[in-house]
């Protein structure tokens, strides 16, 4: 993957509602927005010339909380953006922001936070600092917060 020139600190990606992300009144499915939101963070880390689970991994990056607020449905074939900001990076854990736009109507807005860990797969994780190649990569957005 390239290396970009400045970390990344937010990523906008533009999709289509498909038809098996629909119930059968064509509406999207609630949980459906996390996988949007999880999207946009793969893209994001690809955008900073990395993947969040490169094969030779020494971390991994569980979910430790992850939230949505839904304003409007999202309907069968609608094309829409999901733009994912990091709001914060600590010691062991980046924190996002998402908003979910449909033209100029705000759709959701949500939050995830990662947690950096170590351990053998199927055993025990143990939080761990990020590594430094990881951090040079990503920043917190410059408003940080602020409404998006």
């Amino acid at each position: 993957m390239p290396e970009p020139k400045n970390p990344v600190s937010e990523h906008r990606l533009r999709r289509r509602v498909q038809f098996h992300e629909t119930d059968a009144a064509g509406i999207v499915h609630f949980s459906r927005y996390i996988l949007f939101m999880e999207e946009a963070e793969h893209a994001l880390w690809r955008a900073a010339g990395m993947s969040i689970m490169p094969t030779d991994a020494a971390v991994g990056w569980p979910r430790t909380a992850v939230s949505f607020e839904y304003h409007r449905p999202l309907h069968f074939e609608e094309e829409f953006d999901v733009l994912l900001r990091i709001v914060a990076i600590e010691e062991r854990k980046i924190r996002y922001a998402c908003t979910l736009i449909c033209g100029e109507v705000r759709i959701a807005t949500g939050t995830m936070t990662i947690a950096c860990v170590t351990g053998a797969p199927g055993g025990p994780m143990r939080g761990v600092p990020i590594p430094e190649d990881i951090k040079e990569r990503l920043a917190v957005a410059p408003d940080g917060e602020a409404e998006q």
